[in-house]
């Protein structure tokens, strides 16, 4: 038996996060001892590994739970706290390894000033530096560090850290985020030096929806940090940033997110990273008057380069170009190992798509993806710092001699987020879907949910979050992501009287046009909480975001004349449905009055559900109420009293059905309507943002289930395979991005790399594999386990590694009928479901299912039984 996988907060020993109330869990593996049950647990809390300055003891007690454990602490400013875990089961005991975190500076005040290079001229991108003596020997060092808008820290020449883009993105208005860092090993006896590099970013480059505004949340590069060092003798040492600091150009002559980065190696100085510091020519600083106030621990998971691609071939195409293919469209950049003569300037520009065999980016619109490279001619690895891009080609130009692909490297860059579901099936194109999906959420979870990464874009549209945030959290442990994704974007919220913006950070969208939220993307701030607690069963993110979640809902109620309608204000629709008039008009078909009602409904439902799981029952009821009358108000507005739909739309059928928008006696006919229109569309689908997502898991859930698995496996345009069929390698932003002869379609808005219809993935985990979360047990401590296979695939199999521990579920057709395989981890349970079987064509585990220890039920040719701790191989005997 082992205990693995501590968490705090669902980060892994985390270092300066914002922590008011850790939130400890972990995952108990049952071993060969075969343990099923806990029967208690004892967690304790300590200031030292030795656990001999105890802090918190619960004592041996039964009510704990692996998914979620508050230890009552005061917690004291940049102290590390030592936690362990002891488990006893109905098999023995166990006791975990050591796990620990760190606060960061809580309310401590800043001793450091913000400082800024003191030049006229804001866009030289500056190196800010000073040194220091020490003389005694070191315990611990801490860095608190922020820079704006981008920073790297150095200490004696060697890079803080290996994150890129700190301190991360977020309305900078409203709140800015400080990093802590253990640089306990960078520091020597005798001269220091440390130093930060500034960029441009998201903070002062070029940025936002219009593509051409600069610096929107500030126009001064700025530093600010603290270097504590803490002695043996327990004495402490503040290096902090002050007017004592000198500045200088760096080697790095511009940065911008869209644009790309331009360095000169030349103006690369070998003093940058020599501890012998000596001043001459370089320049003073002033100190910046920026709120320390706003200010707070890091919530941002760090950003890394989490893999590496090589080149898989160099295409030297019609027009001469040398392109390098990645064989993958991915996010980040390629580092190269420089060996070109001093002033030779090397270029590098970024494209998703080649065009008649020749290298093309159009579709990025304004933004121009390059890296510019100017030699020392000094050997050296190049790559950008400030910038990011999303690709699959990269055009070289300037390189000396031929273009190798073993001198270039594809460095994948997304943030820190532990894979946890796996899918693989017999169809080929499916299990490309399936990673199309997964590399669409890499590249875009960059801090930021974005929509895309590669044109002049690159913004945390709420839409596509909330529509992906549940294969989003089947695929990846997203829990920490979108808390702070979530925080941003109800301080925006805040300051816009309840309404939820449609971009997180907003970059002042709502400032530049009409809109002020719409439904579908307004709805992350409903949808997203709500799929977080099912997936990871913590309340924490319902406690942290309840108020939001209520204030959107009242804001639209404010709209409401009585009606319980949403009619009023800008709606988006059915984004990209293609049942809208003309062939790349963005609105679809369906009525956007129906879709807000609807959502008005749905959300309302969820603060109730929210407000019960915190056990407000008073704000709950009160909520429940307004969905009903929502909902009644819709079946008045868009159902006939025969149960017709005002609009033959698939999205307006998929609505009412996995909304629960009308009364039960209507919904044989609205299955029916919806069969009908996808009969009518030679059963293809039409839908756009808000359908898509549900419509396979309305099939399933409504008796059609051999419909969903058409849907997914239709090869011709519009569908999921279509796009594998063109070579996509992840997912479209329009089911026609790409047209059947290869060439783009509509280019003003026509991203390679767009995740929302990537969303078809989970129901792949719900439906196909059957692994559904219960909200009366969130955190899949108990699970709904009812898959429903279709021949159309041969064998499909899925491992979700949950807050709870790894559920299995696989099945494949046999020669003898049907077979199943299944595993549910330590103290969880399942209850399968098995749809047109009988008993006496059931054995689990060799034994018939009648004649084992298992309990079940036979109603409606369905037979239940519920599944304990274990693996299981089940056969239904039947006739293919």
């Amino acid at each position: 038996m082992i205990i693995q996988d501590l968490k705090c907060n669902r980060i892994e020993n985390p270092l300066g996060y914002a922590l008011s109330k850790p939130r400890l869990s972990w995952i108990v593996e049952p071993g060969a001892e075969g343990a099923t049950l806990q029967q208690a647990c004892r967690v304790e809390v300590a200031l030292d590994e030795a656990f001999l300055n105890i802090l918190h003891d619960s004592g041996k007690r039964e009510d704990i739970d692996s998914i979620s454990y508050v230890p009552e602490l005061g917690l004291a400013p940049r102290t590390r706290y030592y936690w362990r875990v002891h488990v006893w089961t109905d098999r023995g005991e166990a006791a975990s390894p050591v796990a620990w975190f760190e606060t960061a500076k809580l309310d401590e005040p800043w001793t450091g000033r913000w400082i800024t290079p003191d030049w006229e001229e804001q866009s030289v991108h500056p190196l800010l530096r000073r040194g220091f003596s020490i003389h005694k020997d070191i315990a611990r060092a801490r860095l608190y560090i922020c820079g704006l808008g981008l920073y790297e820290a150095e200490l004696n020449g060697q890079r803080v850290g290996d994150e890129y883009f700190t301190p991360y993105c977020n309305s900078y208005n409203n709140w800015i985020q400080y990093q802590t860092f253990d640089v306990t090993g960078h520091i020597r006896q005798g001269e220091n030096v440390i130093g930060a590099m500034l960029g441009n970013g998201w903070y002062k480059g070029r940025f936002g929806l219009s593509g051409i505004t600069h610096g929107y949340y500030g126009k001064h590069f700025a530093l600010l940090c603290e270097l504590v060092i803490t002695y043996t003798d327990g004495s402490e040492d503040t290096i902090c940033s002050d007017k004592g600091w000198r500045c200088a150009p760096s080697h790095i002559l511009d940065s911008s997110i869209y644009d790309g980065e331009v360095q000169d190696a030349r103006k690369y100085t070998e003093e940058w990273s020599s501890p012998s510091f000596h001043d001459a020519g370089w320049d003073g600083v002033r100190c910046l008057d920026i709120d320390f106030n706003l200010l707070e621990a890091r919530r941002s998971l760090p950003v890394r380069i989490k893999e590496e691609l090589q080149p898989v071939k160099v295409i030297h195409t019609p027009k001469g170009e040398t392109v390098l293919d990645l064989g993958q469209n991915m996010v980040g950049w390629v580092r190269f190992k420089n060996k070109a003569p001093k002033g030779s300037i090397i270029q590098l520009q970024y494209g998703e798509e080649m065009q008649e065999g020749c290298f093309y980016r159009d579709n990025l619109r304004s933004a121009k993806a390059e890296f510019t490279y100017i030699s020392n001619g000094q050997p050296d690895e190049v790559q950008p710092l400030f910038t990011f891009y999303g690709f699959r080609y990269v055009k070289v130009e300037g390189w000396p001699g031929e273009v190798r692909a073993e001198d270039f490297t594809g460095c994948v860059v997304y943030s820190d987020l532990e894979a946890t579901g796996t899918l693989e099936t017999s169809n080929p194109m499916v299990n490309r879907l399936i990673l199309n999906a997964l590399w669409g959420q890499k590249g875009n979870f960059l801090d930021v949910p974005t929509d895309c990464p590669q044109r002049d874009e690159r913004m945390g549209w709420t839409g596509d979050a909330q529509m992906f945030s549940g294969t989003a959290c089947f695929n990846m442990d997203c829990d920490a992501f979108f808390h702070k994704y979530l925080y941003d974007l109800a301080q925006e919220q805040a300051t816009l009287g309840g309404i939820v913006p449609l971009t997180v950070p907003s970059f002042g969208l709502n400032e530049q046009d009409s809109h002020t939220g719409s439904s579908a993307w307004s709805e992350a701030a409903t949808v997203i909480p709500w799929n977080l607690y099912l997936h990871y069963g913590d309340k924490a993110i319902l406690e942290q975001q309840l108020s939001s979640m209520k204030d959107y809902v009242d804001w639209i109620r404010q709209q409401d004349d009585g009606s319980r309608l949403w009619n009023t204000g800008v709606h988006y629709g059915d984004w990209l449905a293609l049942d809208g008039d003309g062939e790349f008009n963005p609105l679809g078909g369906t009525p956007t009055d129906l879709i807000a009602t609807a959502y008005y409904a749905y959300s309302s439902e969820l603060v109730a559900k929210a407000a019960k799981a915190l056990g407000k029952d008073s704000m709950a009821a009160d909520y429940f109420k307004l969905s009903a009358e929502v909902k009644a108000a819709f079946c008045q507005e868009f159902v006939t009293p025969s149960g017709r739909l005002a609009a033959d739309t698939q999205t307006s059928y998929i609505l009412a059905l996995f909304m629960d928008l009308v009364p039960e006696s209507f919904r044989p006919r609205i299955i029916e309507d919806l069969r009908r229109n996808l009969e009518k569309n030679k059963f293809y689908l039409q839908t756009g943002f808000v359908g898509t997502p549900y419509f396979c898991r309305v099939l399933s859930e409504n008796g059609h289930n051999d419909l969903a698995y058409r849907l997914l496996l239709n090869e011709e345009y519009p569908s999921w395979l279509y796009e594998v069929k063109m070579g996509a390698t992840t997912i479209w932003e329009r089911w026609n991005s790409l047209l059947p002869d290869g060439k783009f379609g509509e280019l003003g808005m026509n991203s390679l790399n767009h995740y929302t219809y990537g969303s078809i993935v989970e129901w792949m985990y719900r439906n196909m594999c059957g692994i559904q979360p219960l909200e009366e047990a969130p955190g899949f401590r108990k699970i709904r386990l009812a898959p429903q296979p279709n021949p159309l695939l041969k064998h499909v199999k899925a491992s979700l590694k949950t807050a709870s521990g790894l559920y299995e579920s696989a099945w494949s057709y046999e020669e003898d009928g049907l077979h199943y395989r299944f595993r549910i981890p330590f103290h969880a349970e399942a209850e399968l479901v098995l749809p047109d079987a009988d008993i006496k064509d059931i054995t689990v585990n060799g034994i018939s299912l009648e004649a084992g220890s298992l309990s079940y039920k036979e109603e409606d040719r369905t037979v239940n039984m519920v599944l304990k701790t274990g693996q299981y191989e089940i056969i239904h005997s039947v006739k293919q």
